[in-house]
């Protein structure tokens, strides 16, 4: 198992806003330098779907990209979500991202107008040519609507340009997933805890994980101990995640989950935007009881 063009564990970072709602840069450069130091990632994925991308401005979203990249370095790769259900509108979020430092694009599938599979896959090449950074593809058809999810022969297409080189696959098909892999270059990333490990089994390079951003190093070791051939661990501290998996996107979206025990840990998150509710007290509750079985300690402070 190598190393993947966004490294291996990719944390899909929550964004920090202050108490008031607006964008808490210096939070998230304290929460970008947090989850590749103690937590284990090497990559980080800003204004994805768990970084309340719908909810920012064009402006906010260049900001971010630019804090994160310069609290992290070298040290990890910084992959910017850029996707939008208008072609020219992802373009210059992509052309934004790439003059603010971004190393690469999350490019989801364009969404709500119904795009045929070949309106999809020009938008997707319009967008990897529109710069020079690394496009992962973003294959969540249980956001977009089941009739954008991408083909596999789509994926094949897609996967002969130069610059699209990997996919963040939430689709929750595994022969579909398997036949790129076996077929492709495509560097598979998992964009669902849960398909961590049986996406590893196939040949994926790594995950884009939410959970990570409270339980990276947990979810590292997973990654880790595949690629040293011990499947017997690696699957032993997969299971053992499960049941916070479960906890952060079993009721509602993992951004208030994430964002909930982030301020329980004493990590920069704040409140979601609406229309996300944040997470009442008997929710909060049941989360933390799963984080602190995850860690096999008390939550994480400071």
């Amino acid at each position: 198992m190598s190393t993947g063009p966004f490294g291996r564990c990719a944390a899909a970072m929550i964004t920090p806003f202050a108490e008031d709602g607006s964008l808490d840069l210096d939070g998230a450069q304290r929460l970008a330098a947090h989850l590749v130091g103690r937590g284990g990632c090497d990559a980080l994925v800003v204004s994805g779907t768990t970084g309340e991308s719908p909810t920012t401005t064009d402006a906010e979203k260049a900001a971010l990209v630019r804090a994160v990249v310069e609290a992290v370095g070298e040290r990890a790769s910084v992959v910017a979500g850029v996707g939008t259900a208008d072609t020219r509108h992802t373009l210059a979020l992509a052309r934004a991202a790439e003059a603010a430092g971004a190393h690469g694009l999350l490019v989801v599938t364009p969404y709500y107008s119904r795009p045929t599979q070949e309106a999809i896959v020009q938008h997707l090449l319009t967008v990897a040519d529109g710069t020079g950074l690394p496009v992962m593809l973003y294959d969540i058809p249980a956001r977009t609507g089941t009739g954008t999810a991408l083909t596999a022969a789509s994926l094949h297409r897609l996967a002969e340009h130069e610059r699209i080189v990997a996919g963040k696959d939430c689709a929750a098909d595994p022969l579909k997933s398997g036949l790129v892999m076996a077929g492709t270059d495509l560097a598979y990333y998992s964009g669902s805890d849960e398909t961590n490990l049986p996406l590893l089994a196939l040949g994926a390079a790594g995950c884009v994980s939410t959970v990570a951003n409270v339980a990276g190093r947990q979810g590292r070791a997973v990654l880790d101990a595949f690629a040293a051939g011990d499947h017997a661990p690696a699957a032993r501290r997969h299971g053992a995640l499960l049941p916070l998996v479960g906890a952060v996107m079993g009721e509602g979206p993992g951004t208030v989950a994430g964002k909930a025990l982030c301020r329980v840990a004493g990590l920069p998150g704040g409140p979601v935007r609406a229309p996300l509710l944040p997470a009442g007290e008997e929710l909060t509750g049941r989360l933390v009881d799963a984080l602190k079985t995850a860690l096999g300690s008390p939550v994480w402070e400071g």
